[in-house]
């Protein structure tokens, strides 16, 4: 029988746990830092930092309530992003809490100095001493008790508490003059830099799975503590500046020492000091711990090497992981200053929550089974907000985070191409939910493309000289098919070509041929029930001719013959391809004289054809990615017209995931919807030839590759549609990836 962990913390441990996590640095140190970019307006920075924690806050609470099991920010943004973002999420996270934990040792020591005259210079090697102790005591598996970490919470708000209520009395009001003087700019600067104080909120997330009740535990604990917390930072931030001089804070390394003895006095300092070494070694510790998980997760999920997620024989731990943690740590404190250390530790997390943010966004959307027991409020909105605000603060910090940030996200994305993408097959959330999307998109973009026209539809036929006339029975047919379900007509044009040397006027006498060519399409126009109109048109340029009377007519459609890939179109460029370039209407390319010889297509040019022929399959194949909707609109107009069936090939790949082959079959479901006609569907790998596309059974092919369908041994419908009406370059890309 497996075990399972016994759900025994309650709502008090939730709130213990989250407010431990949270005091530490971002009050001990950072408000001297923030005062030197803000001064007085620090206090409303730590205000604004609080609130725009709140969407990460909501998103993780959900989060851990549908995985309790998982813990941690890594493994939420791998699930929701994908192991790409997992893996940027996770170098992130490791180096934030990194960064955090050697923000809390150099700015912990200076409040040890501060009971005893040494000089200022033994900061560094003390830092580095007991960055070294925890990072042994990590290894030999040493760890802290829970009752070890209720206490020092319970010390720490303690002294806090009498600090910021003690402290009111002596506040003096003008020290704050000038609030704003710093700016919106200073402001949000500020903000970035603290904002690593709530950095622990969503610690208690990793041990949602022994949370009693975590549907209402963890939302409260979570929401509850951060509202407690910000409450207290902003009532002790408007003590430390109420009862100091204005800069003399940014002259001291133990800024709330140095406010307590102006407001307490000595036994004032006493606490201070005790709570805040209390805060700053557990904090570093944790960091230690915490921080070292992340190698460790990332390695049993096939992102790192397997060393650091090996258990060590002797000692029980990942000591491997401890390790490589370590060696950041110390060359953090050993080469970074205290001030970049807060940035970038702040840089990374709101890197983090930005991702928490748009993970929760992937489930909402995806396919994954997602239940949770809480769900956040005002969906999407506050996520939105999240995101747009976290990446606001970024730009907002300076160069330094910024670079950090950037550093972050390209080395990992570096790392995961070079190391993990060979090694994991899985996909996130947000892979699905994209992929979801793009085929909702393209089903719209399809259902538009079949809705009939409201308002005169026009096919025309460009004709050239000397055309094989059952070849131009067959254009006419296609064009008479296209325009019925618009209620729309056909206009054949025949472009005639003189030489340079014979005047226009000259030429506009009509031949026989040209009385035969008018008298023939006059009879076609009885055989079909749609208008259809004959003209026309000589000049020196046809290509130039036909893209004139395309413009100026307002044509819908062009259909066309394809022209043969022969030496002079290779040399010299293809009429047609120069015509669909200058010219913004939708063009099929017909190529009637691929037919089988199974009797259902005349073969022999006679003109006792009948256009098509009997058709009782249409297929239709992709490009990769999703059928372009004038396909669809194309084959099924040819399908009604013929009482045939359509017949889908979607051409795609090795499946990725089974979401990605069940998201496809939605996606057929939603097209065959659509249509008039019977449907089937298929699938084909890139490359496949004739013979998987069944040409046995198919009559006539609607593709958008000229190669596929010189492939085939039937008549085929090269569909070229307007820029206008398919994505774009990004768009098509992410078609063609993801679906």
């Amino acid at each position: 029988m497996p075990k399972t962990l016994e759900r025994d913390l309650g709502l008090f441990s939730v709130f213990a746990i989250s407010i431990g996590a949270m005091i530490g640095s971002g009050i001990f140190i950072l408000p001297a830092l923030a005062a030197d970019i803000a001064g007085p307006a620090v206090v409303l920075a730590y205000l604004i930092a609080g609130l725009l924690v709140v969407p990460a806050a909501l998103s993780k609470s959900e989060m851990a309530t549908a995985m309790p099991e998982s813990g941690g920010t890594y493994v939420f943004i791998e699930r929701g992003m994908g192991p790409l973002l997992g893996t940027i999420a996770g170098a992130g996270t490791w180096f934030a809490l990194s960064f955090k934990g050697a923000l809390a040792l150099v700015g912990g020591v200076p409040y040890l100095l501060y009971l005893f005259d040494v000089p200022q210079s033994i900061t560094t090697p003390l830092a580095l001493a007991l960055a070294t102790l925890l990072v042994v005591v990590n290894v030999l598996g040493a760890k802290q008790t829970g009752q070890l970490q209720v206490a020092i919470v319970a010390v720490m708000l303690a002294a806090l508490g009498w600090f910021a209520v003690g402290g009111v009395p002596t506040v003096q009001l003008t020290y704050y003059d000038g609030f704003f003087d710093s700016g919106v700019g200073g402001i949000l600067e500020a903000t970035g830099l603290v904002f690593v104080s709530y950095a622990g909120v969503t610690k208690v997330a990793s041990v949602a799975e022994e949370i009693e009740d975590p549907g209402r535990n963890i939302p409260i604990g979570i929401l509850g503590s951060l509202a407690f917390t910000t409450v207290l930072y902003v009532l002790i931030v408007f003590v430390m500046l109420g009862v100091t001089e204005p800069g003399s804070l940014s002259d001291s390394s133990a800024p709330m020492a140095v406010a307590a003895d102006a407001a307490l006095g000595t036994a004032g300092v006493l606490a201070v000091v005790v709570a805040a070494l209390l805060a700053l070694i557990s904090t570093a510790n944790a960091g230690v711990l915490s921080s070292s998980r992340y190698p460790f997760a990332m390695s049993r999920d096939n992102l790192a090497p397997p060393s650091l997620g090996e258990i060590s024989d002797r000692f029980n731990t990942p000591s491997t992981s401890i390790t490589l943690t370590g060696v950041v740590l110390l060359l953090l404190i050993a080469f970074v200053p205290i001030a970049d250390i807060a940035k970038l530790a702040s840089a990374f997390q709101i890197l983090v929550f930005v991702l928490v943010n748009v993970a929760l966004i992937a489930f909402r959307r995806g396919t994954m089974e997602y239940n949770p027991d809480f769900r956040s409020p005002l969906y999407p909105w506050v996520q939105l907000f999240g995101v747009g605000s976290g990446l606001l603060l970024l730009t907002q910090m300076g160069t330094l985070p910024l670079v950090g940030a950037v550093v972050i996200i390209v080395a990992g994305t570096v790392w995961y191409l070079a190391y993990g993408r060979s090694r994991v097959d899985r996909e996130g959330a947000a892979v699905d939910a994209i992929r979801r999307e793009l085929g909702s998109q393209a089903v719209e973009r399809t259902r538009e493309a079949v809705t009939p026209a409201t308002d005169g539809y026009e096919v025309l036929v460009a004709v050239p000289e000397e055309m094989n006339l059952a070849n131009e029975r067959t254009l006419v047919d296609v064009a008479a098919d296209l325009a019925r379900p618009h209620h729309g007509s056909v206009s054949v044009v025949r472009f005639d070509h003189v030489a340079d040397q014979v005047p226009l006027d000259a030429a506009t006498t009509q031949s026989a041929d040209d009385i035969e060519f008018e008298a023939r399409t006059d009879a076609m126009a009885a055989d079909f029930d749609v208008p259809i109109r004959v003209s026309e048109v000589v000049s020196h340029d046809t290509r130039h001719a036909l893209a004139h009377y395309i413009d100026s007519t307002d044509v819908d459609m062009l259909v066309m013959e394809t022209e043969p890939n022969g030496l002079r179109e290779r040399l010299f460029g293809s009429d047609v391809e120069w015509v669909l370039a200058h010219t913004d209407c939708d063009a099929v390319l017909v190529d009637p004289n691929r037919a089988t010889t199974t009797g259902r297509h005349v073969t022999n040019g006679d003109d006792s054809d009948t256009g098509l022929g009997e058709v009782n399959v249409v297929t239709v194949v992709t490009d990769e990615g999703p059928y372009d909707p004038a396909k669809v609109a194309i084959a099924d107009a040819i399908a009604a017209a013929h009482d045939a069936e359509i017949r889908f090939e979607y051409v795609v790949g090795e499946f990725g995931s089974d979401a990605q082959r069940s998201t496809l079959d939605d996606y057929h479901e939603d097209i065959a919807s659509l249509c008039s006609s019977p449907v089937r569907t298929g699938f084909l790998r890139p490359g496949d030839g004739a013979s998987d596309l069944e040409t046995g059974e198919t009559d006539v092919l609607v593709t958008g590759s000229s190669s596929v369908s010189l492939a085939v041994d039937c008549p085929s419908i090269l569909v070229r549609p307007r820029d206008e009406t398919t994505p774009g370059w990004l768009g098509r890309r992410l078609e063609r990836r993801l679906l």
